[in-house]
């Protein structure tokens, strides 16, 4: 919602402060459909010659992303931990054929169909899944460091995947105000072959040639610059989840006492998602 808000606000104001300074926008607005022909044109080139199928798709649903925010709540949150808890503590208590069950088809699992939205994230539940059954076909011989060292490989791997979009808008944001010159050098070309036309006709043509130089300049900062950054911070939320559900696993590795367990994965929370530690150990009591 507010980037939608943003954007109108950022037009109002632009085109606003415009008209209220004494400019016509009719000039403006005539050039305007052959200038973003040539800068989005060149837009999509460089990133159809810059990316791979894989990022494209990316970008397409990074917009989906940058208006709707993050994908969990705090309650989803309390979820991971609480989820990933009871199957830690199943494993203690029944050993490694218990939780083998849960993990090598966590879709059918009654476990994991309590929390249907997690279940829905699949790279969240191949982290859980496949370190669990990592451990189990190792029969809980492997140190904690070592993994540690698989979950943090897998994390590295998916954030490096996710922020591709990020990137791409980013550079995308960088290259914006360039291709602007470019329309604009091109309008200067096409003014300088009519030099013989009377300085109305000139000026007009010199106007409509600056709109590609605003046009580049405004969609850089003003839209696509600020889209980069937002998808930077929905990104960085979604990871929370993530590193909270690695804390559990790795606490418990360690044998912290359960109220230390729910603390360490609690406190890395953001504090837009962070619930109360009470209410955390409320909800994973008994579990």
């Amino acid at each position: 919602m507010l980037p939608i808000i943003g954007i109108i606000v950022l037009l109002v104001m632009v085109f606003g402060g415009f008209v209220l300074a004494g400019g016509a926008l009719g000039p403006v607005f005539a050039a305007m459909p052959l200038e973003l022909m040539i800068i989005g044109g060149a837009a999509l080139g460089a990133l159809l010659i810059g990316n791979s199928s894989h990022e494209l798709k990316g970008v397409g649903a990074a917009f989906k992303k940058i208006f709707k925010g993050p994908s969990h709540d705090k309650q989803d949150h309390i979820d991971a931990i609480s989820l990933t808890s009871r199957l830690m503590k199943l494993w203690r208590s029944e050993g490694p054929v218990a939780v083998e069950a849960h993990v090598q088809d966590p879709q059918n699992s009654s476990l994991f169909a309590e929390y249907p939205k997690l279940l829905a994230n699949k790279p969240l539940v191949a982290v859980i899944a496949d370190t669990l059954t990592l451990m189990v076909v190792s029969s809980g011989t492997l140190s904690p460091h070592a993994v540690e060292d698989v979950i943090d490989n897998a994390l590295k791997t998916h954030f490096h995947e996710q922020h591709e979009a990020q990137h791409a808008l980013q550079n995308l944001a960088d290259a914006l105000p360039a291709l602007g010159i470019v329309a604009a050098v091109l309008g200067i070309v096409k003014t300088m072959g009519s030099i013989d036309e009377p300085p109305s006709v000139l000026g007009g043509m010199i106007g409509a040639a600056l709109v590609g130089t605003f046009l580049g300049v405004f969609l850089a900062y003003g839209i696509v610059g600020p889209m980069a950054s937002r998808l930077k911070q929905v990104l960085v939320q979604d990871e929370m989840i993530f590193h909270a559900v690695k804390q559990v696993i790795m606490a418990n590795l360690h044998g912290h006492p359960q109220a230390l367990i729910i603390e360490s994965a609690r406190s890395g929370l953001g504090h837009a998602v962070r619930p109360g530690l009470t209410e955390l150990l409320d909800a994973t009591r008994g579990k």
